[in-house]
C-alpha cells in the first residue's frame, strides 16, 4: 500500500529489498518453511497443522484492498507432526490448530520471500508468558529441522515500541544502544554465552524502552535456538522513522 503523508513514501523500500534478496542469498531452496510470527500466542507452542490456509488479517483501519491480499501456499501435517515430535521429545508440551488463519506476520513478509507461494510452510506460536529461556528452549528442540531442509523463520521487529515510532526523535537514541547489544548478543561466537546473554535480555540498555512487551523479540531466540553453534550475521540493517532495526540470519 502507499505510505500515507507525511511519512517519507520510500519508508518500506529498502526492507522490501532486503525481504526480496532472502531467497537468492540461501544455498539451497527450502523443501517446507517453519515460521515463528510476533502475532499469534498460546499456553503452549501450538503448531498450525491445516493442509490450506485462509488469512487472518489482524490489522485494523488499513485501505480496503490490503483485505483480499492472497497468499495460497500449502501446509504441510507432515511437517507439524515432526515439530511435535521434536518439542515432545525435548519435554516441551505442544498442541495442533487446524482452524487459524495465516496472521500478516506470515504473509506480509513470505509474500516478498517467495511471492509464488509454492514452498509448505507451518507456522508456530509463541508461548503466552513470552520466556525468553523458554524460547530459547523450543529452537534447540527444532534444530534438526535445519539438516531436514526446513528453512526456520523469526518474524518479529528488532524494534517494536509502537508509542514511540511515529514520534521524531522519541526513542531513537534508544533504539541504536538496544540495537548495538542485539547485534553483539547474537553475532556472539560462544552458543552458550550468546543464550545467556538472550535470556537476560531485559537487562540490556534500554530494552524495555525498545519491547515494552516481548511478543515481537522472542521469533529472534526461537531462531537463534535452532541455529546451535552456528553463529548469527547481522545481514540488514535500517532506520525506520529514526528507530535502528535489524535483521539476522544463521547458516
Amino acid at each position: 500500500m502507499d505510505v500515507p503523508p507525511p511519512l517519507p513514501r520510500d519508508l518500506w523500500d529498502n526492507m522490501a529489498a532486503y525481504l526480496r534478496g532472502i531467497a537468492p542469498s540461501l544455498a539451497q531452496r527450502p523443501k517446507a518453511i517453519l515460521i515463528i510470527s510476533g502475532h499469534w500466542e498460546t499456553e503452549v507452542p501450538t503448531v498450525n497443522a491445516a493442509p490450506e490456509y485462509s488469512l487472518y488479517y489482524d490489522y485494523y483501519g488499513f485501505p480496503e484492498h490490503t483485505y483480499r491480499l492472497t497468499y495460497p501456499a500449502k501446509g504441510s501435517p507432515d511437517l507439524a507432526a515432526r515439530v511435535r515430535d521434536l518439542l515432545g521429545h525435548a519435554g516441551i508440551d505442544s498442541a495442533t490448530e487446524t482452524s487459524r488463519g495465516l496472521d500478516h506476520g506470515v504473509f506480509v513478509p513470505l509474500k516478498l520471500v517467495y511471492p509464488d507461494a509454492d514452498i509448505p510452510l507451518v507456522q508456530l506460536s509463541l508461548r503466552r508468558d513470552l520466556d525468553a529461556a523458554a524460547h530459547l528452549q523450543i529452537g534447540q528442540a527444532l534444530q534438526p529441522l535445519r539438516d531436514e531442509g526446513v528453512l526456520i523463520v523469526g518474524s518479529g521487529m528488532s524494534y517494536h515500541n509502537m508509542r514511540n515510532i511515529r514520534v521524531p526523535g522519541r526513542g531513537d537514541a534508544e533504539s541504536s544502544k538496544f540495537d548495538a547489544w542485539l547485534t553483539d548478543a547474537v553475532t556472539d561466537p560462544d552458543a552458550r554465552t550468546r543464550h545467556e546473554k538472550l535470556s537476560a535480555w531485559r537487562s540490556a540498555p534500554c530494552a524495555v524502552e525498545c519491547h515494552p512487551e516481548a511478543e515481537h523479540l522472542l521469533p529472534l531466540h526461537v531462531a537463534i535456538g535452532a541455529a546451535g553453534d552456528d553463529i548469527g550475521r547481522r545481514v540488514f540493517g535500517d532506520r525506520i522513522l529514526g528507530k535502528e532495526i535489524s535483521a539476522y540470519q544463521f547458516g
